[in-house]
């Protein structure tokens, strides 16, 4: 599976953004999809997947803020980002793989799209 992630751009704080990642290849919906970002200077994080049956699971700083979705019939998923904070600034990367608890385990999952800049401003 190929993925393209964009939507990303810059806002104020308080703002809201919906990121996209669009696949192409076969099987999408049999695959788990998540974001990750990276902030200049730190490690690359987890932010939310959403499995093949939908279920979905966020990291501590997108709870409450940010929804997940996807559309199997467009082959794409969906980041909501509600009430943007400035330390929410980072490439946002979607990713996808079959088994979802990597997503949360080794955070390797098999297959990348290239990033897309969200800048939050205070």
């Amino acid at each position: 599976v190929q993925l393209q992630a964009s939507g990303g751009g810059l806002v104020q704080a308080g703002d809201s953004l919906r990121l996209s990642c669009a696949a192409s290849g076969s099987d999408f919906g049999a695959y788990a999809v998540g974001w990750f970002r990276q902030a200049p200077g730190k490690e690359r994080e987890f932010v939310s997947v959403i499995t093949h049956t939908g279920t979905t699971n966020y990291a501590d700083s997108a709870k409450g803020r940010f929804t997940i979705s996807r559309d199997n019939a467009k082959n794409i998923v969906y980041l909501q980002m509600d009430s943007l904070k400035p330390e929410d600034t980072a490439v946002y990367y979607c990713a996808a793989d079959r088994r979802a608890l990597v997503f949360i385990t080794t955070r390797a999952p098999d297959h990348w799209g290239q990033g897309t800049l969200v800048t939050v401003s205070s």
